[in-house]
């Protein structure tokens, strides 16, 4: 099959050439462009990318427990993470999309781009195994993998202040919804978090009952920290 030279750019920055071209140009097609889309790639990417970093952070920190690597993986493998890597890969002038899509900046939607590098992934392990797959894996998550945080920063509010209250022989807090307001569409849950031992009481708003409980966790923390260190 002949090279499509448009592509020969981004195959570069994979250090990657295709066997079967077929398969990186249906990679790049977004599901609002065409029936024969990315959708399949990218399940089959999504499940080979997670097997690849739990197997290096296996490897890498063989005293972490399961908790702790999963929040390592998952701070790895998420959208986010995905999308930098399509935007150092400048996917977006690659991916085939819809009008509807084009025409609400579908080529700088963090999903759409994340989908796309998993996509790629899949691409490559039909194209040639799984070997050469893992070392595009790894090529593009070099810097990632150099640079993986503190698993202690990648614990949300609840978790940190759980931990806190467990170590020191404190109950664990109570949350309680005090108050929702706004349309249905747009609600504001306001929850208060008590911990009676320490008389720690906090209060905090926010677009979901989770993401309220995160934040009156966070301030929780602070006033716990401080009435331990006095």
């Amino acid at each position: 099959m002949a090279q499509n030279n448009a592509l020969v750019p981004l195959c570069r920055l994979l250090e990657y050439t295709f066997k079967n071209e077929s398969l990186l140009m249906q990679a790049l097609t977004h599901r609002s462009a065409a029936s024969l889309n990315n959708e399949r790639l990218e399940f089959l990417g999504d499940g080979i990318l997670n097997f690849v970093i739990a197997a290096i952070l296996f490897e890498q920190y063989p005293e972490m427990q399961e908790g702790d690597l999963s929040r390592l993986r998952a701070s790895l493998v998420n959208k986010d993470s995905l999308a930098e890597i399509a935007k150092i890969l400048q996917l977006g002038e690659y991916i085939k999309l819809g009008s509807g899509e084009l025409k609400s900046g579908g080529r700088r939607r963090d999903s759409i781009l994340a989908d796309a590098v998993e996509s790629i992934f899949g691409a490559v392990f039909l194209d040639n195994g799984f070997d050469p797959c893992r070392k595009l894996i790894l090529h593009l998550y070099a810097e990632k993998l150099r640079t993986i945080p503190d698993v202690n920063t990648l614990k949300d509010a609840k978790t940190r202040l759980q931990e806190l209250l467990q170590s020191r022989g404190y109950p664990l807090p109570v949350y309680k919804v005090t108050d929702v307001s706004g349309k249905a569409h747009k609600q504001v849950f306001t929850v208060e978090c008590t911990i009676e031992k320490l008389d720690c009481n906090t209060t905090a708003s926010g677009g979901s009952r989770r993401k309220a409980e995160q934040e009156a966790a966070a301030l929780a923390i602070e006033q716990v920290s401080k009435i331990i260190a006095s």
